[in-house]
């Protein structure tokens, strides 16, 4: 496939897979953070996991979506996402990253106390009452622009040290990129650290992202509670990511797959978002029962079953 054929539109966003609460959360998010809304809302019936509320929203303009699907799935920090309070873009941003703090802290659990560290006057880490987990940090405005709201990918485990790798695969992946910062741990006569990558950013399709690796003892791994959702325009488009994504054939279900580093994707068509919004309820049922049964998705058959063909 030549280069000149992938080009998508959307950003990839992120997908918090929830028990029961999708809206609740997204309405407490939109509470939450500036420039937030939810978008559209459904619910999907007959699935496996019975009836789920699918909701899409924006975060500080940040795409986001949830579902509610029963307790299969259960969030942690491997991603995380990281908030830029940028004093040049926002004026009161050292009051606003103290007043969303203490609204996430609102039944939540501080991974790192909000404090001045060496790489920041101000910074936080925070897991909410939901679990989905937040990095505060008030941003040098004399470094590079970046956006407010940044997926984070922790490399921890079995997985540290590959935080690199994994950078420049997904760089050579996806077409629109930028590679950003890439910064290693210093040297330390007792250990290899300097080896694993402290902190890097790096941009796919608009979708600016981090990467780090972590030696430190962590009782987590990435998994399917969290997400990265790929809109794809064309089929052409979705063939070509499952085939330079998908890594284990055990875990290709309903559009979704699972790389070499066990971060899940979910490659989906455009086209789906607007059945799924638009749609009569029937239409929407006759969808859902046709996505259910694919692994990689069929635009051709989505749009039959849209149809009533």
């Amino acid at each position: 496939m030549s280069d000149a054929k992938i080009g998508l539109k959307h950003p990839i966003t992120p997908h918090l897979w929830f028990d029961k609460e999708a809206k609740e959360a997204a309405e407490f998010y939109c509470s939450v953070f500036p420039d937030s809304k939810i978008t559209s809302a459904t619910t999907l019936h007959d699935t496996p996991s019975g009836d789920c509320d699918l909701v899409s929203f924006n975060v500080w303009g940040h795409p986001f979506m949830s579902i509610s699907a029963g307790p299969i799935f259960k969030l942690n920090p491997s991603i995380s996402f990281m908030v830029n309070f940028d004093p040049s873009r926002e004026k009161n941003a050292r009051e606003m990253i103290d007043e969303v703090w203490n609204k996430l802290s609102d039944g939540g659990t501080a991974l790192m106390a909000l404090d001045k560290y060496p790489f920041s006057e101000r910074y936080g880490w925070i897991q909410d009452k939901f679990g989905v987990s937040w990095q505060l940090i008030l941003t040098n405005p004399d470094g590079e622009p970046r956006p407010a709201i940044i997926p984070s990918l922790l490399f921890v485990g079995s997985n540290c040290g590959k935080a690199e790798k994994a950078r420049e695969f997904y760089l050579s992946v996806f077409r629109n990129t930028e590679p950003g910062a890439l910064v290693h741990y210093p040297p330390s006569p007792e250990s290899d650290n300097e080896k694993l990558v402290m902190f890097s950013d790096f941009m796919l399709e608009n979708t600016w992202f981090t990467a780090m690796d972590s030696p430190l003892e962590h009782a987590f791994q990435f998994n399917e509670a969290i997400s990265l959702l790929i809109h794809c325009e064309t089929q052409e488009e979705i063939d070509y990511y499952w085939e330079k994504l998908s890594y284990l054939p055990e875990a290709e279900q309903c559009g979704w797959l699972k790389d070499k580093y066990g971060v899940s994707w979910q490659i989906s068509p455009a086209v789906l978002d607007e059945m799924m919004s638009k749609g009569t309820p029937e239409q929407r049922n006759r969808v859902t029962q046709s996505f259910m049964k694919m692994k990689k998705f069929d635009i051709a058959e989505l749009q039959a079953a849209f149809l009533g063909k």
